[in-house]
């Protein structure tokens, strides 16, 4: 069944998918782009998108699209509400990916169009959403691209948009099994080297970065962008981590940046949300300014960690609970992992540290974010992570206090404002100091 219209227009008028199809013989639509590679990868297709060759704004109008492009002309189709775009032509003015004049008109072809596209395997356009051999329109060498696992840009027009050096590194995060073209590394070098990274906007930095993140091998995005000089320039912070040892009796794999990278792969493995892989990524940043005569020890990185991310966050504009997590997780690790050693005292202080009593659902982000870095090293990929479970059970226990009752109680006996506090607290104490005797059986 499908999901677009595509083919060529006739000069007698057609209806399908509701939308009258006259006026221009030449217009052509094809589906391009993800689609049309996830196809030929054997890979669900969430969304299409199509490009019309041979037409004008007014023509999509007059065949009842709705225009919604700001900076080129994209049209939503009537019923599927599927994007539609003109094909275009693009010349780069100025630094940046906004650096761009955009030209459509119907002279423009496809092979024009597919030609600013960043990657060969996304250059490939299909005249039927089934895409078969014979529907393909491939000029750049897509589909061999695909058969032969490689990312290769498809012209140098590549280096006109920054952004692209964030998409090849998280396709590479993605396609775990394909390999970035020689030649297209070292055009991405080239952009860094001549300072077309430096003009990428935060937006765009996070939109991709928290992308990558979400890949299955998120390690790979980050290597990508090592490789071509590109992740000092957006993420310095985290670039800084390799080279940097730990104490090996607790970090065999000894290097910061090598332990980072498989704390987000495991996150990935454990299927973390965002919020939890973000956290990941920064909570041991303050490792990379711990100074040399201290190493390989860390006295003090967990708040150096949570200072540099603030920053960090501010500029990238991350979103509020992406930032709020992940300054739990790099000020409370190394005390939740800890954690089994803690009386009923400390772990009530240690659950108000992190929010847990006025937001209990979120403790267990904070707790896989921990399993992940616990986990995260060489030869404890395997290993179980018993804090996890210990404080979920804990946190139940403190919210086992019926704080009304409590509070009522403290009335009775004259008490007020901040003794009643305190009596709320010292009945959460009682609860932890009960559950901790019982769970000690």
């Amino acid at each position: 069944m499908t999901t677009g219209w595509c083919g060529r227009y006739k000069a007698s008028t057609v209806a399908q998918g509701g939308v009258a199809r006259s006026t221009l013989a030449l217009m052509k639509i094809y589906m391009v782009g993800g689609a049309v590679r996830d196809r030929l990868l054997g890979r669900p297709v969430n969304d299409h998108d199509w490009v019309v060759v041979g037409a004008t704004p007014e023509h999509m109008v007059a065949q009842g699209f709705l225009a919604v492009g700001r900076d080129f002309p994209v049209f939503l189709h009537p019923q599927t509400r599927e994007e539609y775009a003109l094909a275009r032509t693009e010349r780069k003015s100025g630094r940046g990916y906004r650096g761009f004049v955009v030209q459509t008109s119907p002279d423009v072809t496809l092979e024009e169009d597919l030609s600013r596209r960043d990657l060969t395997i996304n250059a490939i356009a299909s005249l039927t959403d089934s895409v078969t051999p014979e529907s393909l329109v491939d000029p750049y060498g897509g589909v061999q691209d695909l058969r032969d696992k490689v990312l290769r840009h498809v012209t140098d027009a590549f280096h006109d948009d920054p952004v692209r050096i964030l998409r090849v590194a998280r396709f590479a995060a993605r396609f775990t099994d394909f390999s970035v073209a020689p030649e297209t590394l070292v055009l991405m070098r080239s952009m860094v080297e001549h300072g077309e990274a430096d003009h990428l906007v935060p937006e765009r930095v996070w939109q991709e970065i928290s992308r990558g993140l979400m890949e299955p091998l998120p390690s790979r995005m980050f290597e990508v962008l090592r490789q071509c000089g590109a992740l000092c320039v957006v993420l310095p912070e985290v670039d800084r981590l390799w080279g940097v040892p730990q104490r090996a009796e607790y970090h065999p794999e000894v290097d910061t940046g090598v332990h980072l990278m498989m704390v987000l792969d495991m996150a990935a493995r454990l299927q973390a949300p965002l919020t939890v892989r973000l956290a990941c990524l920064m909570h041991d940043l303050g490792k990379g300014t711990t100074p040399a005569d201290m190493l390989p020890r860390h006295i003090g990185h967990e708040q150096r960690s949570a200072k540099l991310l603030k920053g960090l966050c501010e500029r990238l504009r991350v979103p509020t609970d992406c930032k709020e997590l992940a300054d739990v997780v790099a000020r409370e690790h190394g005390n939740i992992h800890r954690s089994g050693e803690l009386g009923a005292v400390a772990l009530l202080r240690l659950l108000e540290r992190c929010d847990a009593i006025r937001k209990p659902a979120r403790l267990d982000e904070i707790l896989q974010a921990c399993e992940c870095d616990a986990r995260g090293r060489l030869g404890f990929e395997e290993s179980a992570y018993p804090q996890r479970a210990r404080l979920n059970a804990a946190l139940h226990a403190a919210l086992s206090v019926v704080t009304a009752d409590v509070a009522a109680l403290a009335a009775a006996r004259g008490q007020q404002g901040k003794a009643v506090g305190n009596a709320i607290q010292a009945a959460r104490v009682q609860a932890l100091a009960q559950w901790l005797g019982s769970s000690a059986v």
